[in-house]
């Protein structure tokens, strides 16, 4: 049986996934180093080992914080209404994700393009669990005639594709714009352009 943690421990590991997670953006998992974690977290090496014991044990642990939280923006769709507010509660989901989480959706990125070594086995089982259901859903709206004939899967990953791009390319935005969506009203236009779009391709006209 696992013991409790205590206060100060749950601050301190979450202290140090804080840290590896920035640092993993930055340099990947064989760039970072624990030293670089340790030294970003404000602790000693030695206190580090304490919570986690490897690099690959804090990396792993990075990689499961993203994806409960991804994993919940999908458990998320199932739960509200309509289409037009289930597909934009979505898109305001991942946008908000994408900009308090840019660095996590980066280190989930990378782990992706590398063939998911870390992930496949959680990929194939909660993620197509959940995409599965949602495709369930999209095919309904389909089939009673709220939504325009679209392919569902397709419907998903373009809603993924243009929400995680504001995290994944975050420097080019910024090179380009001089923005990112820590600017506010550059946030707002980004979801009212998304929503705008997406929506205008999904729904039908009244």
């Amino acid at each position: 049986m696992q013991k409790k943690r205590s206060r100060i421990q749950i601050i301190n590991q979450q202290k140090v996934l804080d840290a590896a997670t920035d640092i993993f953006a930055k340099y990947g998992f064989r760039g970072g180093t624990i030293d670089q974690i340790a030294e970003m977290a404000g602790m000693s090496k030695p206190n580090l080992l304490y919570y986690f014991k490897t690099k690959k044990e804090i990396y792993l642990a990075v990689l499961e914080q993203t994806l409960n939280k991804w994993l919940q923006c999908l458990q998320d769709w199932q739960v509200t209404g309509t289409p037009e507010e289930t597909i934009s509660n979505y898109i305001d989901t991942k946008l908000e994700f994408s900009r308090n989480h840019a660095a996590g959706s980066r280190v989930f990125a990378n782990e992706i393009m590398e063939g998911a070594p870390i992930l496949k086995t959680l990929l194939g089982e909660d993620l197509k669990r959940l995409v599965d259901e949602d495709t369930k859903v999209i095919k309904g709206w389909v089939k009673n005639g709220d939504i325009r004939p679209i392919d569902p899967i397709h419907l998903i990953f373009m809603i993924w594709a243009v929400t995680q791009h504001y995290a994944d390319f975050e420097t080019q935005i910024e090179t380009l714009t001089g923005k990112t969506l820590q600017d506010e009203d550059f946030y707002k236009q980004a979801k009212k352009t998304v929503k705008q779009i997406i929506l205008g391709g999904v729904l039908k006209e009244s």
